[in-house]
Order: structure tokens, then sequence, then C-alpha cells
């Protein structure tokens, strides 16, 4: 198969985009560059510049690539940037996707995986998010994963096309260290910035109900979170009309301060961190059960929180080299 990978030049993107070819399948790439580095995108592959709300040129990327399947990840996914700006939000993620179905459903498409997130549940109060757990998402970023999810297997109860959603939690690492995460919105990059520019890495809340006070997150390799979606694309390519959707995470819960902790022991840097205020809506505890994905996929998470930090410490270094003498 052609796979169209929307997002294909972002850090999640670019791991995607390497693991389907080592699976042997094609790939063409459509992102807008807003965050995304072209040069990401191996030279062999091509990129198309251009918004998933530009439904022309989407209709002629899948032609003239004869594009059988998309793996569609480009979004916006600042939670705090959602809040400020809903209405953005709502047209690139869900008016984005609408144009892109269109385009999918009127083209000899049978496959489609959505990214879409563990921000749809919001604030679950078990120990262990399955799929059933109710979603309540608590910002425009996942009202519109979770709108996502609706519009797709929408469209593919209406046109029999295969759809799986893919509800990641937290990512990190990297395969390679030019391809890891150059933003610093997530843990463990805001804490390689704050440890390499001589200042306390921070930590909001430390009055949660977990065993040191503050909150556990699942996190899952972005290696892991590629093979996925390989997995994924060989299920809908297997049984045609599938609707899956699956937890992508490790079924392990590590909290704010042990993962600090991890990362001051790996980089070398022997900075305490300050607590500061809690940041409203964040839960207390979003842990993932990965079954119903080992069960539909027979995928399995393979790397743990050390691969995780080491991988992405490498990136860091490579475009910080001072950062190498914590």
């Amino acid at each position: 198969m052609t796979w169209l990978i929307t997002g294909g030049a972002g850090y999640i993107g670019a791991h995607v985009v390497r693991a389907l070819r080592a699976a042997g399948e094609r790939a063409v790439v459509y992102d807008d560059l807003s965050t995304g580095i072209a040069d990401r995108v191996p030279s062999d592959v091509p990129l198309v510049v251009g918004s998933t709300l530009d439904g022309e040129l989407l209709a002629r990327t899948l032609a003239d690539h004869t594009v059988t399947g998309v793996v569609h990840l480009a979004a916006k996914k600042q939670v705090g940037e959602s809040v400020e700006r809903p209405l953005h939000y709502y047209r690139e993620n869900v008016e984005g996707l609408r144009v892109l179905l269109e385009a999918v459903t009127a083209a000899p498409v049978t496959a489609f995986v959505l990214s879409s997130s563990a921000a749809v549940y919001g604030m679950p109060d078990v120990d262990l998010v399955t799929e059933e757990t109710p979603c309540a998402p608590m910002s425009p970023y996942g009202e519109t994963k979770l709108a996502g999810e609706w519009l797709v297997r929408a469209a593919g109860r209406a046109t029999g096309l295969s759809t799986a959603s893919l509800r990641y939690f937290n990512v990190a690492g990297a395969a390679s260290p030019e391809l890891a995460d150059t933003g610093v919105f997530n843990l463990v990059p805001m804490v390689f910035e704050k440890l390499t520019e001589d200042a306390a890495p921070r930590v909001f809340g430390d009055d949660y109900p977990t065993p040191d006070g503050t909150c556990v997150r699942d996190y899952i390799h972005v290696v892991d979170l590629a093979e996925a979606h390989v997995a994924a694309a060989r299920a809908l390519q297997a049984s045609p009309g599938t609707d899956l959707t699956l937890n992508i995470g490790r079924g392990e819960g590590v909290s704010v301060r042990e993962m600090i902790d991890r990362i001051t022991a790996i980089t070398g840097y022997d900075r305490p961190p300050v607590t500061t205020a809690r940041r409203p809506g964040d839960p207390a505890r979003v842990v993932a059960s990965a079954d119903r994905a080992a069960a539909e996929l027979g995928w399995k998470a393979r790397h743990d929180v050390t691969d995780m930090i080491t991988s992405a410490w490498a990136g860091w270094t490579r475009r910080h080299p001072d950062a190498r003498r914590g």
C-alpha cells in the first residue's frame, strides 16, 4: 500500500514514516511545515506542503500518488493554547479532518489511522484507563480529538473505510538524535531546558493523592508508538471494515518527581525541582490499560523510561552541545 502521512514532518510523524517504510510500505508526507521540519522527511519520500483545509490539494495528492491508506497526525496539540484559541483548534483539528475525510472517501483509500489522545478521557478516577472509561475532555484540544474519533468512525460506517483511532499517552524519546522532539511542551524536554539553563525544574503541585504527591503519567517511547501505527495499518489491511479504538501506552505509571529524578541522574545535572501551584485541569493519575492493543494488534511497548530519557537527551545535546557539561 501507499500511505499518506499527514504531519509526517513532525516529531511523531517522522518516526511513523520510517516505521512504515521499514515494514515495506510506501509513504508520502503531507505537512504544512508550521511545526514540522522538512529535513526530517527522507529524500526519497515525496513531501507535499499544504494544509488539511485545502481539499483540492488533498484530492490531487491522493490521486497523483495512488494513495490507498492514510495516517492522520496533523493537528494543533497544545492544551493551554487550545483554551485561549478554541475556534482555531476546532478549525484546524475538526474542520481539517472533515475536509481530509471528504477527499479520502472520494478516493480509492481503504484504511485510515487517526492520531487521537488520552486527553479525551479528562480526569478519570480509575487506576487504569481502558477504552471503555467514559470520555470527558477538559480542554478544547481534548474535545477536538474526541470529535475527530466520532467523525472517523461515522465516515467508516457510511463508506466501508477501515478505521483505527489510537489514543496516545505521554510520548518521549527518539529513534535517533536528529529525530528528537524540538519542542519544549512535554515534561522531558521541559526539564532538559530548565536544567541546561541552570534553573530548577518545576513541579506543578505536590499535594495530589498519589504516593509522592505529584501527578502520575504513562510514558510511551515514540519508537513503540510508531510501531503501533504499523501494527494498526496491517490490521486494517487484513480486515476490511474494521473499526478500532485503542490506548497506546505502557500500563505503568511514573510520577513527575520520579521522572525528574531519573532525568537528573541520566543527565548528570544535580538540581532539585521547585514546587509551584497546580495547573488547572491536571488529573492526579492517568495510566493506560494497553491490553486491547495487545489483543487486537499483537503489539506491546518494548522500551522503558530510561530508554526514553537517554535517547531524548542525545537529541537535546545534539542541538545544544554545551548541555553535555552537566
